[in-house]
């Protein structure tokens, strides 16, 4: 079981997001007010605070939401569930993880600072699958892991 630390936001796509207390996370489309959101596989975004970790011990300041996730988890291995599982978030939010890591097809401002960004291999894509509320402080708990691969 994992925690959710941070809950971010962004109004517009390609830049960090920001920490808010709370999201509405709406099934089928992603967080209400949310560049990335729409009908689409990678609804919400997610990255663990230990990836994050990686780039601070490369001499970055950098924080939860500066890799434009929606949610910055700890105690889960992000990169090591399948595209399939799905994860209960909080009371109401169940995911299911669309796609592990992506393909940047331009570099973004960590790069060029450090030589390397951890979401494109690290951070991972869901579908909201049950909408709800999100909170830091939630609970990130796998209900079912997809083994088919």
């Amino acid at each position: 079981m994992g925690r959710i630390l941070a809950v971010s936001v962004s109004d517009s796509k390609g830049t960090r997001k920001r920490n808010v207390t709370e999201a509405k996370f709406e099934a089928g489309h992603g967080i209400a007010g949310d560049a990335h959101a729409g009908a689409w596989h990678r609804q919400v975004s997610l990255l663990a605070s230990e990836s994050i970790a990686k780039m601070a011990e490369k001499g970055l300041d950098v924080r939860a939401g500066d890799f434009a996730e929606n949610l910055t988890t700890a105690g889960i291995e992000l990169p090591a569930l399948p595209v399939g599982t799905e994860l209960a978030v909080g009371d109401e939010v169940l995911l299911e993880v669309s796609q592990i890591g992506k393909e940047c097809h331009t570099r973004c401002a960590v790069y060029f600072q450090a030589g390397d960004c951890v979401m494109p291999r690290e951070g991972i894509f869901a579908r909201v699958l049950r909408g709800g509320r999100v909170r830091p402080g939630d609970c990130v708990t796998v209900t079912r892991e997809d083994n088919r691969n």
